[in-house]
């Protein structure tokens, strides 16, 4: 992670812009890893960051609101208990070390001034928020550590807090660059070399110096003057201006840059890990409400298949019937069976020998019976096995209409709007969908999916096309929005949107209508082909079936355009 100790130091001195002086109002407890402080600072209320989670601990100013538990956890009221008026008196770090420590001033039951401090120790899977009092000893922590199951310190509650120990060296310790060169020329990289020699410096810092200033890893003495002028430059400009945190390897870096932004490193992390946590929610609940579907498309298609062989099985059934007769007409040649199998005339079809396996054990009467018996079985089975059939393809169309939505899904609200869709089907169990989609669970006990609407829309020349993101949204257009005379677009047999064009009772160009249809034929499965039919008409001729699945109509009146799809 890019979060080390230069930008924990340059975070910090932002924070010393702001919070000094401020008073904690407000404790929070998001989840087991975050905490986070209500701070009223001259005038002003910061929400104030800190996380210990093993791959995004940080400590920054947030303006992303978290749902919270119902009840708080035992360190939330502890630290509730404490530091509810506590006022903050500085804020520091002590070298490139990535520990925080907050020195606060607040009063005890007795109405005593007392010193108390918050310390925050960012070192990945190791990270702590440790409470201490004025003589140093542990209050509590929101991880208890015990050097009895192998943590190299105690941090328990009535111990003394003892600082994390680090082997490497101090780059504040290096005065020259001689001394920095006698250290690391005979490195075997620059990114991992120093990186490893270093308190406090990233892998991936160094290689954005590298990246910054046009160099290769190798260990040059050219390099080397660089990286260390550039460190050296960066560190004499921890708290002004001429840093800058930007984007760097799907992460992020700190450089030298000017910037105008009050506290931009706090608010670029903070959007940062924001989005990175979305993604990831976003991934894990459209993963897991995409492994249910496919799931659930398994069985339909076994189903299917189950089908299929049924239906194999009713093309025999004249075979039956012919059978029964045949053995009835020539009862007269067999009073009994000898044999497994008897050969008969086939009046039917030129008198051509047919076999006919029977039940040597049984009478001819109760053969042809039994072949009469499978034959009506199997007519019977043929009209409800097609209608099964009917009914089948119609779910497997319409879970493949559902990994459609899936997989164009691009955010948790749209995830979110196909998870309500299918949870009112009885097509998915209900203990599944709780299984699987617990990502989502705080969310919707604290609020009810937010039933609004937004399609997405194009302006094309003087008229509006909405397009659905999903079947629950295409009936929502196509039904209630659209009126009589708008233009319904859809992919003729692929699975898509719904696309309405807002006539206002004018009638459109043709290139207006091929331009609505290359979006149609975008957000559908045919957006990489380049040469897709999509079908439009007037809305009025499209119905939905009472009772059918969403998303699913039928429409008259039709015209076919073949277009390449287009955004």
């Amino acid at each position: 992670m890019a979060f080390d100790g230069i930008i924990t130091n340059h975070i910090v001195s932002e924070l010393n812009t702001c919070l000094i002086g401020g008073k904690i109002n407000k404790v929070f407890e998001p989840n087991k890893n975050e905490i986070i402080l209500g701070i009223y600072s001259h005038g002003i209320n910061y929400a104030f960051n800190l996380s210990i989670s093993a791959d995004s601990y940080r400590i920054n100013l947030t303006t992303h609101n978290k749902p919270n538990p119902l009840n708080a956890p035992g360190f939330c009221m502890l630290l509730r208990k404490h530091l509810i008026g506590a006022k903050i008196k500085k804020i520091y770090t002590i070298g490139l070390e990535r520990v925080v420590y907050i020195e606060l001033e607040c009063f005890n039951e007795l109405n005593d001034l007392i010193n108390k401090k918050l310390i925050i120790e960012l070192m990945g899977k190791h990270s702590n928020i440790i409470l201490t009092n004025s003589n140093n000893i542990i209050i509590d922590s929101l991880r208890h550590l015990s050097m009895e199951d192998n943590s190299s310190r105690d941090i328990l509650s009535a111990h003394e807090y003892i600082i994390p120990k680090n082997d490497k060296i101090d780059f504040f310790s290096v005065k020259t660059f001689d001394e920095f060169y006698k250290l690391t020329s005979e490195l075997k990289s620059l990114d991992s070399g120093i990186s490893k020699l270093f308190i406090g410096i990233s892998k991936l810092y160094i290689q954005s110096i590298i990246n910054e200033c046009n160099l290769n890893n190798s260990v040059t003495t050219s390099n080397l003057k660089v990286i260390y002028k550039y460190i050296t430059d960066t560190l004499n400009n921890i708290g002004s201006n001429n840093l800058t945190v930007v984007p760097f390897h799907n992460d992020f870096a700190i450089i030298l840059a000017e910037n105008s932004e009050e506290l931009q490193s706090n608010f670029f992390i903070d959007d940062f890990y924001i989005n990175k946590e979305n993604d990831l929610i976003f991934s894990t609940y459209r993963n897991n409400l995409l492994k249910l579907v496919l799931s659930t498309l398994s069985k339909i298609k076994k189903k299917l298949f189950n089908i299929n062989q049924k239906l194999e099985e009713c093309k025999n059934m004249e075979i039956y019937k012919l059978f029964g007769e045949l053995i009835t007409a020539n009862m007269y040649k067999f009073p009994e069976f000898f044999e497994d199998e008897i050969i008969v005339e086939n009046y039917y079809n030129n008198n051509e020998l047919v076999k006919i396996p029977v039940d040597k054990n049984k009478t001819p009467s109760f053969n042809a019976k039994n072949y009469f018996k499978k034959y009506s079985k199997l007519k019977n089975a043929l009209n409800i096995v097609n209608n099964q059939k009917k009914e089948t393809q119609s779910e497997l169309d319409y879970l493949e209409s559902i990994i459609y939505e899936i997989d164009t899904a691009k955010n948790i609200a749209d995830i979110d709007e196909i998870y309500s869709e299918i949870s009112e089907n009885p097509l998915f169990e209900r203990s599944h969908l709780k299984s699987k989609t617990k990502i989502t669970k705080q969310k919707q006990k604290n609020k009810k999916l937010d039933k609004t609407y937004t399609p997405i829309e194009y302006k094309i020349e003087n008229y509006t096309l909405l397009v659905g993101k999903n079947n629950v949204q295409n009936d929502y257009l196509t039904t209630k929005v659209a009126k009589s005379n708008d233009i319904w677009f859809h992919t003729k047999d692929i699975h898509g949107s719904h696309a309405i064009l807002q006539t206002k009772g004018q009638e459109p160009s043709i290139d207006v209508i091929i331009r609505c249809a290359q979006i149609a034929a975008y957000y559908s499965k045919g957006k990489l082909s380049s040469n897709v039919p999509v079908d439009y008409t007037l809305i009025k001729y499209v119905k939905k079936p009472s009772g059918s699945k969403p998303g699913f109509v039928i429409y008259t009146h039709n015209r076919t355009v073949n277009v390449t799809p287009k955004n």
